[in-house]
């Protein structure tokens, strides 16, 4: 696929997610309104290590069900982090040509259900088992090709949830246990978080990260206290607080649908430095950094 469709297909996600968290659609008119560029370093999403049948196939749920689609958009994985405290791993994937065309990473995690109790894991099982996953089956054959002009009805139907609605009990025990595995079953695949790159800002009023957190909050925007990792380390990220959205359960005693309150998505903010990857040489730090991370997936907790 060619890179200009590439971007995109990330556009068409980056629409739904600033209509849905306005704290990107304030940012990216600051930026603008300074003369400056919108860009984004990374997307992030998160999924499930669950292995399901569906229709007598078995489909694992978690990063897999991604890589078709992502060997079709020419990205390459570059990098895995652990999180064994919260039952979480992730890898993260970068195009060739990303400097190029500037595409974003991508950087997606997956709960490790197995690790979970008994119990969590299986209403966990229960409420995705009958999920509808064709759109990640069909991207797994050969003859798959994304047409270019259906590029935007894709990403929406992959970057979705893909299975019932469910339960408000459920939600309440799951998030005992991981905020993370709740906000998956009420969020599904859709993006977590979009990130932009400061780097790419060129604009002297907002030249780093300190200085951007900074007019973020001026304009009103709830911004997380501390900003992670050091220049030494070659990445510093920050974020907005999580925006609250209604989402749809089933309540236990009806039976019917209703809604409640919960966290959906944050914008995050970072900048990158020139590390030393070896004596004599050094390089714009690309990866990502793990306690960073484990910071950052905290920022979905329901206070």
């Amino acid at each position: 696929m060619k890179p200009e469709n590439i971007q995109l297909f990330w556009d068409s996600l980056w629409q739904d997610y600033i209509n849905r968290v306005k704290y990107a659609k304030i940012y990216q008119k600051m930026i603008i309104n300074a003369g400056g560029t919108v860009s984004n370093d990374h997307i992030a999403f998160r999924s499930l290590r669950l292995n399901i049948n569906i229709n007598k196939t078995q489909i694992n749920l978690g990063i897999k069900l991604f890589e078709p689609i992502l060997n079709r958009l020419g990205y390459e994985a570059a990098g895995e982090y652990f999180f064994p405290d919260t039952h979480l791993y992730a890898c993260h994937y970068k195009h060739p040509e990303q400097e190029k065309y500037s595409l974003p990473k991508l950087f997606i995690s997956e709960l490790i259900v197995e690790e979970l109790p008994d119990e969590i894991a299986a209403i966990i099982r229960k409420t995705v088992s009958n999920g509808n996953f064709d759109c990640f089956l069909q991207s797994s054959k050969d003859n798959f090709e994304i047409d270019n002009t259906n590029l935007i009805l894709n990403a929406k139907e992959t970057f979705t949830r893909h299975w019932q609605t469910p339960y408000y009990s459920d939600i309440q025990k799951v998030n005992q246990v991981s905020q993370y595995g709740a906000w998956i079953l009420l969020h599904g695949y859709a993006a977590n978080h979009f990130t932009a790159d400061v780097n790419r800002q060129n604009t002297p009023k907002y030249p780093n990260i300190e200085i951007t957190a900074n007019g973020l909050a001026d304009l009103g925007i709830p911004m997380k206290a501390e900003i992670e990792g050091s220049m030494n380390l070659g990445l510093r990220q920050t974020a907005t607080h999580a925006v609250n959205e209604q989402v749809t359960v089933i309540d236990d005693s009806s039976g019917v649908e209703i809604q409640i309150p919960w966290t959906y998505a944050y914008y995050e903010l970072a900048q990158r430095y020139v590390v030393e990857i070896e004596p004599g040489k050094q390089e714009l730090f690309d990866a990502f950094l793990g306690d960073n991370a484990r910071q950052l997936f905290e920022m979905t907790r329901l206070n």
